[in-house]
């Protein structure tokens, strides 16, 4: 059997992303693990942490993982990072680590990609004019060349899934249209299927209103949109589709054994309920992608950097999930 290949990027060089590398770094997998970063960064950051850390310049060997041990693109980077102090000079190092980390997912050299977090705001500082960064998810779509993908976010016997991301909450309703549910829900079953290796996927729509509408009378979105296009669905999709089910019961731990999926309409509808129950422990895939993609579910952690303070459960998990996903499919 082949050993996989997994391409990890270290996000922003002044948070905590070459830490929690780093510590992955320790720890046993049966994968070959790949990190696009600086070499000095990645040497400061296991002298700091007094961590073992060997780093083999990677130019196409296939070799399984061996603690303490990395295979390393070398990135430059313009600046040396400190610890919690973000500088745009560095700004274009972390995206040429995501531009080269596309490519090779992209090109089938590695299986797939795990990222650390990256800082938006320091990259629309950048000094590429008219750049505008939203996210690793928008990033990768445009490289992908993607009219859409669906932000996924998982813990242990979660996974919540999203019709809409980072609207303002005044704009949700006029967002969720027969056509956006339709993409959604196709890619949905599709990468259910292909990369999660669920044959028929059970998805449970949450409603938009409270009470889901009550029956119109706290909102129409369900009868007009969300219902007829379930039904019209039902009929093309090889997926079980459940809803839409009122947000307030939809996360009952009886309801969620039953589903490998729910499907919020906006951020804030699902995300509390997952980040309750998986706190540290939570991870973000990007379905819709050519090529599978993980991340942390957290941010760049500049409050901590250098403190040896990461954990590193988000990491750990989200490398667990892509091995389990490369595997799923590699079945097919």
């Amino acid at each position: 059997m082949k050993t996989p290949k997994i391409l990890i990027t270290a996000g922003e060089p002044a948070g905590i992303g070459p830490e929690i590398v780093v510590k992955l770094a320790q720890e046993a997998c049966s994968v070959q693990l790949i990190v696009i970063a600086s070499k000095n960064l990645l040497e400061q950051t296991a002298a700091r942490l007094k961590l073992p850390l060997k780093l083999t310049s990677y130019t196409g060997q296939t070799s399984q993982h061996q603690v303490g041990h990395l295979w390393l693109i070398d990135q430059l980077m313009p600046e040396t990072a400190i610890p919690g102090q973000l500088n745009p000079a560095n700004s274009d190092y972390v995206l040429a680590t995501l531009n080269t980390a596309a490519d090779m997912a992209l090109s089938g050299v590695v299986d797939a990609i795990l990222t650390g977090p990256v800082h938006k705001g320091v990259l629309n500082q950048t000094s590429k004019k008219g750049l505008t960064f939203s996210g690793h998810t928008e990033f990768f779509a445009q490289k992908a060349k993607v009219d859409k993908v669906v932000m996924m976010l998982a813990t242990e016997g979660l996974r919540v899934a999203l019709a809409t991301t980072h609207l303002p909450l005044s704009q949700v309703a006029a967002a969720i249209t027969p056509e956006l549910l339709t993409q959604i829900l196709r890619i949905l079953t599709d990468d259910m299927q292909s990369k999660f290796g669920l044959a028929r996927p059970r998805i449970m729509l949450l409603g938009l209103n409270p009470h889901a509408g009550e029956d119109g009378h706290l909102g129409r979105e369900e009868l007009d949109i969300i219902i007829p296009t379930l039904n019209k669905l039902k009929d093309q999709l090889n997926a079980d589709l459940i809803g839409p089910v009122p947000a307030d019961s939809g996360f009952k731990p009886s309801l969620v054994e039953q589903v490998d999926c729910i499907l919020a309409m906006y951020h804030d509808q699902g995300l509390p309920a997952l980040k309750y129950k998986g706190f540290g422990e939570a991870i973000n895939l990007t379905l819709g992608l050519p090529f599978i993609r993980t991340s942390v579910d957290h941010g760049t952690g500049l409050d901590i950097a250098g403190k040896n303070q990461a954990d590193i459960g988000s990491m750990r998990y989200a490398l667990k999930t892509t091995i389990e996903l490369i595997a799923s499919r590699d079945k097919d």
